[in-house]
């Protein structure tokens, strides 16, 4: 990797305002809700649809125009002897670990304060690995789409179908085929939403099973295992990996 890309990167988001506003709204939000609640599960509970759904918006959508504003400046870099594997890898490292730091502090901070225990570990290792994610997904969609508001447009809607529109498809095939047994099927189908992972594995650690609905039992009958466990974060870490190395293999032969 490129020291001083991902240095340059890192030092550009942190000074941006809107990643400032982000960590500063998150810290808000996160010591607004554990210090109304008495109960740490219940705060983690609150903190879910958080680290679920402006995580991965904020992620995919910032990282996307992030990007596509940063074009001259890519360019730039193809031009120096640089190897454009280099280049890409620098830019991914330097916007997940600014979007990380940003969720850290916002939440991370706040969480391992009042809920040290392991449902507020899991909640922030699943928002770091989700805003790992979804920089990854951003990464993907804007060197496939040269058009700035195509490539926005592709990014929310990534986002809508991760957050909302695959729990409605899921739960339509759930009632059509009610009547056989497709528990091991909805197991592999679950691992193809990071989203509805993490909430698994959240859930998983807090007395909320009512909550978790079938696809959660299900998971609680076949996944509430430390093995389980492992096997749902390595599936997480395939989620990062598999778009960058996408991305990366088209950038490396994409027309500048």
């Amino acid at each position: 990797m490129n020291n001083k890309i991902i240095k340059y990167v890192i030092t550009d988001l942190l000074r941006n305002r809107t990643i400032l506003v982000y960590t500063l709204v998150l810290l808000a939000l996160s010591l607004s809700i554990f210090m109304i609640e008495d109960n740490t599960d219940k705060g983690i509970a609150s903190l879910l649809n958080i680290v679920l759904f402006v995580i991965p918006l904020v992620s995919i959508v910032f990282s996307t125009i992030y990007l596509y504003n940063s074009s001259e400046f890519i360019a730039l870099l193809v031009s120096q002897p640089l190897k454009r594997q280099t280049i890409w890898l620098s830019l991914f490292i330097g916007l997940a670990t600014a979007m990380s730091l940003a969720f850290l502090v916002g939440v991370g901070i706040p969480t391992l304060l009042f809920a040290p225990g392991i449902s507020g570990i899991t909640l922030v290792i699943d928002g770091l690995l989700l805003s790992l994610i979804f920089v990854s997904i951003a990464m993907w969609t804007s060197v496939r789409i040269r058009d700035k508001a195509k490539g926005i447009g592709l990014a929310i809607m990534l986002w809508l179908y991760f957050a909302l529109i695959f729990d409605a498809l899921l739960l339509f095939a759930l009632f059509q085929f009610a009547d056989y047994p497709i528990e091991n099927l909805m197991i592999a189908v679950c691992m193809l939403n990071p989203i509805d992972i993490s909430r698994i594995l959240i859930l998983l650690q807090i007395d909320l099973s009512a909550m978790m609905g079938y696809t959660g039992a299900i998971f609680r009958n076949f996944f509430g295992t430390h093995s389980g466990m492992i096997i749902t974060f390595i599936i997480m870490l395939l989620w990062a990996a598999i778009p960058l190395y996408f991305s990366t293999r088209f950038f490396k032969q994409k027309d500048l």
